[in-house]
Parts: C-alpha cells; sequence; structure tokens
C-alpha cells in the first residue's frame, strides 16, 4: 500500500462539471473534507457545452409560469416515467438555485426592467430558460468554479480517471484511481463517494460528446454493485451539425428553435406539423400561420396568445421526424434537414441572440447562419437513465454511493427537456452534497481500504502491458460506436437488438487481446483500453434494457411495438449485477400522489 500515492477524505466527488462542483461546494459548505477528482482539466465538462439555459420557473418573461407548470411539462416530455418526486423537487427549487447562482456572481441576460430574461425552449409550455447568450453553461461552470477554489476544506485532482469504487463490506471506502499524465496510482480513502462523471456519448459513433464521457460512473456503479435504471432511454439531440464530417454530431443548440428557427425539408416544407402526437396536439400549432403568429409576439416581447410551432416539440419527437423524413426521401443532402433562423430573424438579431452558433457554422462549416440555413440531425447526446438513487438523497442503493447530474437516473423519464439538465445539476448536485456530507458525519473513524483489493486492481489495470496479443484499444472503440448506432440506435428491433448483444460479446474477447505498448506516463492508448470496460459494460446495460422494454416511449422506440404500453407505463426497467452476470427485472414505477395528479392534467 505504501507505493501508491493515499488520502483521506470525508466525500470524494468523481466529476468536476456543474453537479460534481455544485455537490462538491455543498458537502465543503457543510463542513467536510472533500477531494474533487476529474477525468480532465477543472472547469472542461459538458456543462460548459450547454448553450440555451437553465429551466426555472422564475416566471420573469411571462407570469403564467410556476413550478406547477414545470412539473407537469418535465413529466409530460419524459412520457410519465420520471420518478415524480425528482420532478417536483426540480420544479421547485430551481428558482432558488438559479438565483443562488447569480448571487455568486453569474451574469445573465436582463429583462428591460433588470431581471433575468427567459428563452422559450422544446417542451416548456412558457419561456423558461435564464440564459447567458448561448454560452450559459459556461457562464454557470465560472460561477461554480470560482466558488469551489474558495473552499479551504477541499482539493483537486485533475486528469485523474477513478478506476474501481472501493468497499469496506457492503459500504463505500473510497476510489483506486490513476494519474492521467504520469500513470501513479492514487488510493482515496473517502466515507462516501459522490459520482458526478455525466453520460455515455463515446458509445456511439455520431455524438455530442467530448473523449471523456465513456459511461465510467455507469460502470463504476454497476461494478460496485449498485441499481442502473432507465439505461434504455438514450436521447438522440435533433439538431446535430451533419457537415462536414469532421465536426458531424456537434451540437446545434435547441435555442435556435426557441428564437424562431423552422425545420424544412429538401422539398422546402416545415415538416413538424406532420408529427404532432395526440398528447401534445392542443399544445402545438397545426398551422403555419399560426406558429408564425407565435413567432412575431414572441419577438415582439408580447405574450403569446396562440400556441406554439411544432418545432418546439420535444427532442425525441423531433429526432424521430427528421429521421422520418430522411428514410422517406426527403432528407438534405447529407442525410439530416435544414434549420433556417436566416429567414426568421435579421442579422443583427442572429449575432446577438446565437454567437456561438454564428461562430460555430462560420469556422467550422463555413456557413453563415444569417443568410442560409444549417444542416442538422440527430446526434446521441443524453442518458436519461442512470444510477438508481433516493429521490431526496440522492443515495444511490449502495451504503455511503451517491450520484448526481447526468449519471443518476429517474428524473427525465423517458426523454429530458432542454434546460432540465442544468437545472438538475443546480438541485441534486446541492443534494448530493449535503446528503453525503451528513452520511459522512454519522459515520465515525477512518474508512478502511484493504490491501489485497488494492494490489489485485493496481495488477489488473497492467495487463494490457504484459500481454502477447495484438488487437487495437481505438479499432475496438471504432468498431463498438458503429455497432451500437447501428443496431441500438434511434429505432431498435429485438433482432438487432440479439445481434448487438452477440457483437459486445465478440468485442469484450478482442479488449481482452489489447496489447499496450510502452509504459504507463503519457500512453493515451492505455487509457483508451481501460475505457473499453466501461463502455462494453454501459452498452450491454442499455441493449439488454432495450430488448425488456417491448414498446415506444420517448427516446425508446421499437419497431415490432411502434405504440406505448400502459403496463411498461408503470415500471422501471432495472440493470443491476448478479455474479458476474448482468441481471434485467421490471420493478413498479413510484405513484404520483393524488394531491398532484390535477396538476399534471393541468387542472391546477
Amino acid at each position: 500500500m505504501d507505493r501508491f500515492e493515499t488520502h483521506s477524505y470525508d466525500i470524494l466527488v468523481v466529476g468536476a462539471g456543474g453537479a460534481g462542483l455544485r455537490a462538491a461546494i455543498e458537502a465543503a459548505t457543510q463542513g467536510a473534507s472533500v477531494g474533487l477528482l476529474c477525468k480532465s482539466l477543472l472547469g472542461k465538462a459538458h456543462t460548459v457545452m450547454a448553450e440555451g439555459g437553465v429551466a426555472a420557473a422564475l416566471a420573469n418573461t411571462d407570469a403564467r409560469d410556476s413550478w406547477q407548470v414545470h412539473f407537469r411539462d418535465t413529466m409530460r416530455g419524459g412520457k410519465l416515467l420520471n420518478n415524480w418526486r425528482m420532478a417536483q423537487l426540480l420544479a421547485q427549487e430551481a428558482p432558488a438555485r438559479v438565483n443562488e447562482l447569480e448571487a455568486w456572481g453569474a451574469l445573465f441576460d436582463r429583462t428591460s426592467d433588470g431581471r433575468i430574461l427567459q428563452r422559450n425552449f422544446g417542451g416548456h409550455q412558457y419561456p423558461r430558460l435564464a440564459h447567458v447568450g448561448d454560452r450559459t453553461g459556461l457562464e454557470m461552470i465560472r460561477t461554480l468554479q470560482d466558488k469551489t477554489v474558495q473552499q479551504r476544506s477541499l482539493d483537486v485532482y485533475m486528469e485523474c480517471t477513478v478506476a474501481r469504487l472501493l468497499k469496506d463490506g457492503d459500504r463505500i471506502s473510497g476510489a483506486f484511481a490513476y494519474r492521467r499524465d504520469t500513470g501513479r496510482f492514487l488510493v482515496l480513502r473517502a466515507k462516501a463517494v459522490v459520482l458526478a462523471t455525466g453520460g455515455i456519448g463515446r458509445t456511439y459513433k455520431i455524438n455530442s460528446n467530448s473523449w471523456e464521457y465513456t459511461g465510467d460512473g455507469h460502470a463504476l456503479a454497476y461494478g460496485a454493485g449498485a441499481d442502473l435504471i432507465d439505461m434504455e432511454f438514450v436521447q438522440f439531440h435533433p439538431t446535430g451539425m451533419v457537415w462536414p464530417l469532421s465536426v458531424r454530431g456537434i451540437l446545434v443548440t435547441e435555442g435556435v428553435r426557441g428564437e424562431g428557427g423552422v425545420l424544412k425539408n429538401s422539398k422546402g416544407e416545415r415538416f413538424m406539423f406532420r408529427y404532432i402526437p395526440e398528447m401534445f396536439r392542443k399544445d402545438f400549432a397545426d398551422t403555419e400561420e399560426e406558429a408564425n403568429r407565435w413567432v412575431a409576439d414572441v419577438i415582439a416581447g408580447r405574450k403569446a396568445e396562440v400556441r406554439r410551432p411544432p418545432e418546439l416539440l420535444t427532442r425525441d419527437v423531433v429526432a424521430r421526424a427528421i429521421t422520418q423524413e430522411v428514410r422517406e426521401g426527403r432528407g438534405s443532402p447529407h442525410g439530416g434537414a435544414f434549420l433556417d433562423i436566416a429567414s426568421r430573424r435579421t442579422p443583427e438579431e442572429i449575432r446577438k441572440k446565437l454567437p456561438s452558433m454564428f461562430q460555430q457554422f462560420h469556422e467550422l462549416a463555413d456557413v453563415d447562419i444569417t443568410q442560409q440555413a444549417m444542416e442538422v440531425g440527430p446526434t446521441t447526446h443524453y442518458m436519461m437513465g442512470g444510477i438508481r438513487v433516493h429521490p431526496e438523497t440522492q443515495a444511490a442503493t449502495v451504503p455511503g454511493l451517491f450520484a448526481a447530474g447526468e449519471v443518476a437516473g429517474g428524473l427525465h423519464g423517458a426523454n429530458r427537456l432542454g434546460g432540465n439538465s442544468l437545472s438538475d445539476l443546480l438541485v441534486f448536485g446541492r443534494r448530493a452534497g449535503a446528503s453525503a456530507a451528513a452520511y459522512a458525519k454519522a459515520r465515525t473513524g477512518e474508512p478502511q481500504v484493504r490491501t489485497d483489493q488494492v494490489e489485485a486492481i493496481a495488477a489488473e489495470l497492467v495487463v494490457p502491458f504484459e500481454r502477447a496479443g495484438e488487437e487495437n484499444p481505438y479499432a475496438v472503440q471504432e468498431a463498438l460506436q458503429e455497432m451500437m448506432g447501428t443496431y441500438v440506435g434511434i429505432a431498435r428491433s429485438e433482432d438487432d437488438l440479439k445481434h448487438a448483444l452477440a457483437e459486445i460479446e465478440k468485442l469484450r474477447a478482442r479488449a481482452a487481446r489489447v496489447r499496450v505498448p510502452g509504459h504507463r506516463q503519457y500512453n493515451p492508448g492505455w487509457h483508451t483500453t481501460l475505457d473499453l470496460d466501461n463502455l462494453l459494460t454501459v452498452s450491454e446495460a442499455v441493449t439488454r434494457a432495450a430488448i425488456e422494454r417491448r414498446e415506444s416511449r420517448g427516446a425508446h422506440t421499437r419497431v415490432e411495438y411502434p405504440e406505448s404500453d400502459k403496463r411498461f407505463g408503470a415500471v422501471n426497467v432495472i440493470v443491476r449485477r448478479q455474479g458476474e452476470t448482468m441481471a434485467v427485472v421490471q420493478e413498479p414505477l413510484p405513484q404520483v400522489p393524488d394531491e398532484l395528479k390535477p396538476v399534471l392534467a393541468g387542472e391546477a
């Protein structure tokens, strides 16, 4: 044990995006000693990439908004598969968390009378997203980062990856990690661990995720014996860049549609009018005239009295609509649709409201979005499924383990609304930090770490240097990404999913033959090799859960079962480890209490 760099904390937070930072701040504020570990640099996280805004019912732009409407929108957006209590807490606490962020120094865009400005977004009935142009996430991370470094009882470990969670009996007792630059191993003792590692986007080839998002937290929790929930629900954001190929998948903010942008096919048709689900029909315009009136009212700053354009339907609906247009031969030249803001707003307005989008298309695709339409298509974006947590405390099913942000499941149900990810990380990051601090305070003595357990993990991690095989880790990862996109994508069939399971086993065998040259210092091939196990684990979890849910709901579409099934609307699909086997079971969904049913029905 002495040969490892060793540290002890009350709480270890893994991941330094918005959820991890907010958890670390809260835990330190509660008096806990905190270790904060991130795979990349502090502040480089997906929160930065969140462009459109943070959803909170401040009712600054439209007084009709309230937590009840936000709760209803979130539940309906999630196709009623959300954990109702998490959705309620999100809607009730998000305004306080946004105001708190402002008090810490975040500079939001303003209304003419000085309040935080809010914009429209898909699935939200009223303008609800507090924003900073289209760089909201960057401002949030800047603010949270400033607050974090002011904490005296908090140490930061950058460019480190957790390989395994450590346990003392059935309780979490820390983590075993490695430094990505030197390869040196770290033993981090902790009474509690908060996972805030983000999503699994790198399991797919076309995605909006950065290289760090390899399902680490999901796999670590699964390996430690925690339940995963709703893993079949992978969100495909409808508007990623589709051209040029080098940037395919990079996100185009939903704020473009919130600012009046429209989707058209190769025939110039606004096709979204054909795809309004019955559940949302009374809330969305069914003619261009009505939709245009809504946009005119919003641009003029008037309270819109007509229904919203169908381009603002939830992400799952819009992604499927674009896919259908392409399938039926009406797609754009590179397999997507056209997103047109140029004909809807002046160049000055576009550059002011969407500066990052203007710059992104200008620099990456040589397209001036003030003059031309953008070519967009679905891209793997967000994981609704994740670690099963208690709605109040964010405690996982393993004692001492907590989770917040994208890695935690339950809040978003079958589909996440845009803007809810940022309020999620603020609300539940704070709750996870507070709960972990309370848990650690109640635990006396140092967490115990077994020497034989640590030595075994260290030996396992260096095996790729010692193998005789010749398999390439990048080739295995690329094959997995291709396979997941082909067989576990937007539209899934049982045959495809079973084929995917067989392919995962073949890829697992290939991963076991990967040989890494060199040594542990500055060795990205070794890092990728270690990531493969996580990628394969979460891919299997997604695939097995998708086989189990024999219906179509939200982001999960089964071609043999095109409709939602009432029976599956009452259950969560749970993935858990049983020995060396991945088990999948159905368990009843917590029922919405009677007092909230009128809210859900729009009657209160």
